[in-house]
């Protein structure tokens, strides 16, 4: 592993939602101050909306954290599910059992504990990641939830965290009464390229790295260019370049390498050729079809990993990998 090769304690580009990594764009920086307000002032309901892969988990994560210990905070994910089964959901994650228990008695549960937390002095937070996914029946059970209240105060704060489609959904006739409960709309934005190097840099020094630059200015720029500013696709391809990197014994990843990377990471050679066929008109069925292929670096990453296996920091890690391989 390159851990080890570049020095680092930790994995910089891995793929769980850390808000130690968090890298604060402009567009993060106003959204986390937007729903912080938003929750604090007890407004019941705010949204956090953008494409995927631009770190609405993390974000949520780490609004939580900044929530703590005046909050109480549950996390859903499980949002392929009908209204029954969002309550059974919350009430498991707030460690109550509800085998047998119907709507109502789980309602009833709810009000419970919420009335619990206010005299604790805690407000309860519900995060709804992937939102977009639930159906308009159980968003309209979400929005119910809110009726959950005091005379001067929401009991419940609800954060709604979804892809596009959620602000579509929202925008329906069938659920206008819901969109207008909602007091913060949030979104992110992809990166630009000073942004995407700054992203770099911070999570390269959160998990340890202290040398000089890993990356060329030339190698950050196709990593803006090609990841479009995206969060996941930027690790996606730091996470190769750092690999080959260590596979080739080298200190530094330039253009060259970047290249190599993007190359062995494009998935369109892999649909192209079934996808021309297909297309071919009956009557050119019998001739070759003529496909042009970019060509493609003389070394991938690939062919770099086998081959670079007697480098210092690599050997044992490549050895058993193969070693790996070849028993699968």
């Amino acid at each position: 592993m390159y851990l080890d090769f570049f020095k680092m304690r930790e994995q910089p580009f891995g793929v769980t939602p850390d808000p130690r990594f968090l890298y604060f764009g402009q567009s993060h920086r106003e959204a986390l101050a937007s729903l912080y307000y938003g929750i604090q002032a007890d407004r019941g309901f705010v949204a956090l909306i953008a494409r995927p892969g631009l770190g609405k988990t993390t974000l949520a994560f780490q609004l939580l954290e900044k929530l703590q210990p005046a909050s109480r905070a549950v996390f859903l994910s499980q949002t392929q599910c009908n209204s029954k089964e969002l309550l059974h959901h919350l009430l498991h994650s707030l460690g109550v059992e509800t085998e047998g228990m119907e709507l109502v008695s789980m309602h009833n549960k709810l009000n419970e504990i919420l009335c619990r937390e206010v005299l604790a002095g805690r407000r309860l937070i519900v995060a709804i990641d992937e939102a977009q996914n639930l159906d308009p029946s159980v968003l309209e059970t979400v929005r119910l939830l809110s009726n959950f209240e005091s005379s001067q105060s929401k009991l419940l704060q609800i954060l709604l965290i979804g892809q596009p489609l959620l602000a579509e959904k929202l925008d329906s006739p069938e659920l206008e009464q819901l969109e207008q409960r909602i007091s913060v709309f949030a979104r992110l934005e992809p990166f630009d390229s000073e942004d995407t190097a700054r992203y770099i840099a911070r999570r390269l020094q959160v998990a340890g790295y202290e040398g000089s630059p890993l990356f060329t200015p030339e190698a950050l720029e196709i990593i803006a260019v090609q990841s479009e500013g995206i969060p996941r696709k930027i690790n996606g391809l730091c996470f190769s370049a750092l690999s080959l990197a260590c596979a080739m014994g080298r200190e530094k990843i330039d253009a060259g390498m970047m290249g190599e990377i993007v190359a062995d990471r494009d998935v369109e050679p892999l649909y192209r050729s079934r996808t021309a066929r297909r297309v071919l008109p009956s009557h050119a069925a019998s001739r070759p079809a003529l496909t042009y292929y970019p060509a493609k670096p003389r070394w991938s990453f690939n062919r770099w990993v086998s081959r670079a296996a007697n480098f210092a920091g690599c050997t044992d890690w490549v050895r058993n990998s193969l070693l790996f391989l070849r028993r699968g």
